[in-house]
């Protein structure tokens, strides 16, 4: 049974070496525990076990398991945070599944177009896939946390999937794509999700510090940028190189 907040157990990856043990699929304030369970079958069925609920507004209870069926040991040995931040804290790529693109500066794709790299990346590290809350979905703030959005194609006059359908599609398709081709792992170590962050919030103090920015009329440049990097798929050597490039023209002023 879920208990109180953990930030880590045993790494169930040890004897499930393919990039599915790698795919975490995080879930956002989930108030609903039927969906908790739908979840995790939807998970296990397409060989996922790697399971995070951010700040769950419910617990597992009966209906919870039932709904699981076969796949309780997945809801028993989830994560429990309190963040997304503390979720995507050592993420190679976070992906947000939502129906809406919104005015962000994302690239996005539908999960089959996705489901190659996101497995090819899962080989260097844990990535995440996140999805909202039943009611609201993700916000802006919580989006602007991710790489890349992740759109499912749908009838656009009733585009609203259940929690479990669209985590299911996006195992169906990663399993897929795991079966039918011959991965080609990328040959460079991408930079996991803090040190991206911590690459935008230094080039942010940079250009306000050497008055490219301004803090008060700052428009779109941030965003901009972050879809620059998020394109880009940054590996950690590129992330000190930028820092190097900021921290030399700060000492120049």
């Amino acid at each position: 049974m879920i208990g109180k907040e953990r930030e880590s157990r045993p790494d169930s990856t040890v004897n499930d070496p393919t990039p599915l043990s790698r795919i975490r699929v995080v879930l956002m304030q989930t108030s609903h525990p039927g969906n908790l369970g739908a979840v995790a079958r939807a998970m296990k069925v397409m060989g996922l076990s790697d399971l995070w609920l951010v700040d769950p507004v419910c617990t597992v209870d009966d209906e919870a398991r039932a709904r699981a069926s076969g796949a309780v040991d997945v809801l028993e040995r989830a994560h429990i945070v309190a963040t997304l931040e503390a979720a995507l804290a050592d993420t190679v790529l976070a992906a947000a599944c939502t129906s809406r693109r919104r005015d962000l500066p994302h690239p996005a794709y539908t999960p089959r177009q996705a489901a190659p790299d996101i497995l090819g990346l899962a080989a260097q590290g844990p990535v995440a896939l996140v999805f909202g809350s039943e009611t609201y979905g993700l916000s802006n703030a919580q989006l602007m946390l991710c790489r890349w959005l992740l759109n499912i194609p749908a009838n656009p006059e009733y585009a609203s999937l259940n929690l479990g359908a669209a985590v299911q599609v996006c195992a169906y398709e990663l399993r897929s794509a795991l079966e039918d081709a011959v991965l080609e792992l990328p040959a460079f170590v991408p930079a996991s999700h803090g040190e991206v962050e911590g690459l935008l919030a230094d080039t942010e103090s940079t250009l306000v510090e050497i008055g490219f920015l301004d803090p008060a009329h700052p428009k779109r440049l941030m965003p901009r940028l972050r879809r620059f990097f998020a394109r880009a798929g940054l590996e950690k050597e590129e992330v000190a190189i930028w820092r190097g490039i900021w921290s030399a023209a700060r000492s120049r002023r």
